[in-house]
């Protein structure tokens, strides 16, 4: 049986090898294409784009590795069936349980292998590819912080305490404006702002005029609104995204959010998908086994690696939109990040009928 395991292995790695080096070539000459026309509009050099797209490289290797697993375990299954090993182990009395245990062992190292991965190494390249897209590319201000933004605008400086990109809202506001000489003509502080319109609409405000006998006078407005100089993208360019920061980098800043008042929903839902998303090697081994094992006469390597390219895509749509309803509020975040592989793990568990 350990010679038997050790083959499939052997054989599982090698293909996925394979197949994860030519989704990555696809993956970048796509992405290449897309992307090197700012390259040349902006005049960056070449070699700044090849270190760019290798920066990127781990975030893609990372994507596509579940993919890999699944289409590494369509092919070996696929080719032992159409070889009729299948039906030789099977008659020799090996139980399907036995048959797949050397694949959901490969899948749950990948699984972890990958959490490491992300962990380690996505982070710190990403933080670099965004550096040079931002600053070389799109020609802004090498700013990345994640709260406590300050913006200067025509005269004006803004401070805003905390921007949530969820729902492209601002918290914690003090906005002060000057005259000619340079001194505050008026300054506004607000609990939140919403953009509306083209427009700020803030609430819970406190807003202080200069007089001309250098005198305040304060008011209270439930609501204001207010046209600036930065948007809501401006912000998204500065705010350091989750792919950015490592597990416990982005638990201690939501923590540290939380504490200040902010709303982390987004953050948190981003925290359970770093945990979630390694998984899905285990999800799609098990995705795999059960498109392979459905049919025991088999249907051809062709047909099983369209069902299992099917299968993929089915998950990122759901995932995708399971994540979307966590960010806005529909789903808990743990249930947001979770729930497509639980409903995947169930079917292909169901589907296999494993003995």
């Amino acid at each position: 049986m350990q010679i038997i395991h050790k083959y499939l292995i052997r054989e599982t790695l090698k293909t996925f090898i394979i197949v994860l080096v030519a989704v990555v070539c696809v993956y970048l000459v796509v992405d290449f294409f897309e992307k090197i026309d700012d390259f040349l509009e902006s005049k960056v050099p070449i070699s700044e784009a090849f270190v760019f797209f290798m920066f990127r490289l781990p975030l893609i290797i990372a994507q596509v590795t579940p993919v890999g697993v699944l289409l590494a375990v369509l092919i070996v299954l696929a080719l032992m069936a159409r070889n009729n090993e299948l039906v030789a182990l099977q008659s020799g009395g090996i139980s399907t349980y036995s048959l797949l245990k050397p694949f959901f062992v490969l899948g749950l190292t990948f699984s972890f292998l990958l959490f490491f991965f992300a962990e380690i190494v996505v982070p710190i390249t990403m933080a670099r590819a965004n550096y040079i897209w931002k600053v070389k590319v799109d020609k802004q201000v090498a700013t990345f912080r994640q709260n406590n933004i300050w913006i200067k605008g025509n005269r004006a400086i803004y401070h805003i305490a905390y921007f949530n990109p969820a729902d492209e809202s601002i918290s914690g506001l003090a906005f002060n404006f000057f005259d000619d000489r340079f001194n505050i003509a008026k300054r506004i502080d607000a609990k939140k702002g919403i953009y509306k319109n083209g427009r700020w609409l803030l609430h819970d405000c406190v807003e202080q005029v200069r007089l001309e006998d250098g005198s305040y006078r304060v008011t209270y407005p439930s609501q204001l609104t207010l046209k600036t100089d930065f948007v809501p993208e401006d912000l998204e360019t500065v705010v350091k995204k989750s792919e950015e920061m490592s597990f416990n980098e982005l638990s201690a800043y939501i923590q540290k959010v939380k504490k200040e008042g902010y709303d982390t929903t987004l953050y948190q839902v981003d925290w359970q998908a770093k945990l979630a998303f390694p998984a899905v090697c285990l999800v799609m081994t098990i995705a795999g086994a059960a498109i392979s094992l459905r049919n025991k006469k088999g249907e051809g390597i062709a047909m099983g690696i369209a069902y299992g390219i099917g299968v993929a895509f089915c998950y990122w749509v759901l995932y995708g939109l399971c994540l979307s309803l966590g960010y806005n509020g529909f789903l808990h975040p743990l249930a947001a990040a979770w729930l497509t592989n639980t409903i995947f793990v169930f079917l292909g568990i169901v589907t296999l009928n494993i003995d």
